[in-house]
């Protein structure tokens, strides 16, 4: 079991299904107090009690003041899980500016407002790690999703700034990239477009949310220590 030390709490936001719930067992196996955070608090209380020695928060990450009310609660945090995403698609030609602004804003100004919360302990303890949730098509680029690509895109940018920032506090700042993956937001694909992206992925296959839960528990862990400012993709080959 990779170690990720004891003592710690995690806080993984969009943690009532999908990627952020297996993101929140993948830890909570470690032995680390896991904090539960999405805007659901039916779906949080019910992820919860599946998962020993967690807790949940309800946070909207539109909000700055829901998201620091959120982290009030919370405590104090050594493992930021920024995984909370919405996508609002259109071709730029005819994108309405509020569903521009309500991706950015939840996606990587939320992201970028979470980080800010954790700074101040993970700065004083000399540890942390922050793990940010992008996508292969922050990298790829994806017609139809200038939005949610421009968020995903924005959050390496951001890793790889705040991975040189941080560094000298013991703080790695890394960002996981998940290919397609078995979730509510790929469930909603017709058979034809999922078998058109299927064959442009070597291992001919979605990802799983426990491929990913296991990179994102390595960028935690002590091994990783020495990770920082990197992209780690989880694909299966579709962009190298």
């Amino acid at each position: 079991m990779t170690n990720v030390g004891p003592n710690k709490t995690a806080f993984v936001s969009g943690a009532s299904r999908g990627i952020g719930l297996a993101c929140a067992r993948a830890l909570a196996e470690t032995g680390v107090h896991v904090v539960l955070a999405a805007r659901d608090a039916l779906k949080l209380e019910e992820a919860s009690r599946g998962i020993p020695n967690s807790t949940w928060v309800t946070i909207d990450l539109s909000s700055a003041d829901s998201i620091k009310e959120a982290f009030a609660k919370a405590g104090k945090i050594d493992i930021l899980v920024n995984n909370a995403a919405v996508t609002k698609d259109g071709l730029a030609l005819r994108m309405k500016k509020d569903d521009w602004d309500s991706v950015i804003s939840t996606n990587l100004t939320g992201a970028f407002l979470a980080i800010q919360q954790v700074l101040q302990h993970m700065m004083k303890a000399r540890w942390g790690r922050i793990i940010n949730i992008s996508s292969v098509v922050g990298e790829s680029g994806n017609p139809g999703q200038a939005n949610y690509v421009a968020s995903k895109a924005g959050l390496i940018g951001l890793t790889k700034s705040l991975a040189q920032e941080m560094a000298s506090r013991n703080i790695t700042v890394n960002a996981v990239a998940p290919g397609f993956i078995e979730t509510d937001m790929t469930a909603v694909l017709s058979q034809e477009v999922k078998d058109n992206i299927i064959g442009h992925i070597p291992l001919k296959r979605f990802g799983r949310a426990e491929d990913v839960a296991a990179a994102v528990r390595f960028l935690a862990s002590e091994e990783a220590g020495y990770i920082t400012g990197a992209v780690l993709n989880v694909n299966g080959g579709m962009y190298m």
